[in-house]
């Protein structure tokens, strides 16, 4: 369809920013023209059959590129491909912009340092050429532990995709993994021997020890140069938020516990928590559980981490199990993260804003995806 042309979408259970409505959507130029109450009798309105229409899901963490980049241990798959595959996936989760995560620094046991390399190009040159069907961004995911990472992130972290950074520290024995048999359970899984894995943990404590702290300082300071958010990760403690919130952090990226969750509110940053986390019912890490979060107040946005096809499904069973409503809950995978990174241009649906627009039918099954629009261009 020429962006000039005109989209009519009617009979629809549209969520709004504050509100649903029963009614139709005019779509012009990739924007939004028009929002009416009732049915439209333009000719070649598409009808929805009362379904769903919300904004186009707003993605700000997911590492799920990189299980297409390294699909077995020891294989590294064609970076395009690799893309291409995610972002067909992301598509049709109802994803219309996703944060790409990838991880540099190197956390002991992953050798994962070339992925980026290979990885960026990849996706300007496809992005450029028109050829994927979401709106592809970078996330930075820098592991504070490894002595290389400053020589790394001046190496990609200049680049224009970038719109969001995060400092992590995976050093068992604190955040995510303060239990240290659930982090040898989990790095078991990808497939380490026990004796390879206590030889990571000793080498992760020496590095944790000569570079966390100061990487934690330099790398926030710089991305607040470069006017990138900066997000914590795995906030445990107090403590813990009150560091992030002094070094210019705005975002605490699924805090482990209760407290944690209380400090970032308390310290004026917004929470992101994992939408497989409120699909399962909680944390596969035995963390907090996000329903509880949603219950107190305290979750701000949802991310589907390694799971796509999460985040829609968590939406609506936010809005089911916590009380806040349907369009608040439709928020927290759209606007909030999209205003957390500064994309002021989409995020709700409202003239003026893209027409990123996604079909839900509501099933025993759970949510069915059933068209996805980008700028007014159906992609799914």
């Amino acid at each position: 369809m020429p962006l000039s042309d005109s989209l009519v979408l009617t009979n629809a259970r549209i969520v709004l920013a504050d509100r649903e409505m029963k009614g139709s959507l005019v779509v012009r130029d990739g924007l939004v023209a028009a929002v009416d109450e009732g049915r439209s009798d333009a000719a070649g309105a598409v009808d929805l059959d009362s379904d769903l229409l919300i904004p186009g899901l707003v993605e700000i963490h997911t590492d799920n590129v990189e299980k297409h980049l390294a699909p077995r241990p020891g294989v590294r798959w064609p970076a395009a491909s690799a893309l291409l595959a995610h972002d067909s996936q992301v598509a049709a989760a109802g994803i219309t912009t996703v944060l790409d995560a990838l991880c540099i620094g190197e956390v002991p046991g992953r050798d994962w340092k070339d992925i980026a390399d290979s990885f960026i190009p990849a996706l300007h040159a496809l992005a450029d050429e028109g050829h994927l069907r979401a709106d592809h961004f970078l996330h930075l995911r820098c592991e504070l532990p490894d002595p290389t990472l400053g020589e790394a992130f001046e190496t990609y972290g200049a680049d224009p995709l970038v719109r969001l950074v995060s400092v992590m520290d995976h050093t068992p024995g604190q955040r995510q993994f303060s239990d240290l048999d659930k982090y040898i359970a989990n790095q078991r899984g990808y497939g380490q021997a026990d004796d390879d894995i206590r030889k990571a943990v000793a080498i992760s404590f020496e590095r944790q020890a000569a570079n966390a702290a100061r990487h934690r300082v330099t790398i926030t300071a710089r991305c607040l140069e470069l006017g990138i958010p900066v997000a914590s990760h795995d906030d445990e403690t107090e403590a813990h938020v009150v560091e992030a919130e002094r070094l210019g952090m705005t975002i605490s990226e699924f805090p482990t516990t209760l407290e944690a969750a209380r400090a970032a509110h308390s310290h004026g940053m917004q929470t992101v928590m994992g939408a497989p986390n409120v699909v399962r019912g909680g944390s596969h890490s035995g963390n907090v559980s996000a329903l509880e979060l949603g219950r107190e107040g305290l979750l701000d946005m949802l991310s589907s981490d390694y799971m796509p096809v999460s985040l829609l499904p968590a939406a609506l069973k936010l809005a089911d199990e916590t009380g806040i409503g349907l369009p608040a809950a439709i928020g927290t995978v759209t606007r909030t993260p999209a205003r957390a990174i500064g994309l002021t241009d989409r995020g709700e649906i409202a003239p003026g804003q893209r027409a990123d627009l996604v079909r839900v039918r509501v099933t025993d099954h759970g949510p069915v995806v059933r068209a996805v629009w980008r700028a007014g261009r159906r992609v799914a």
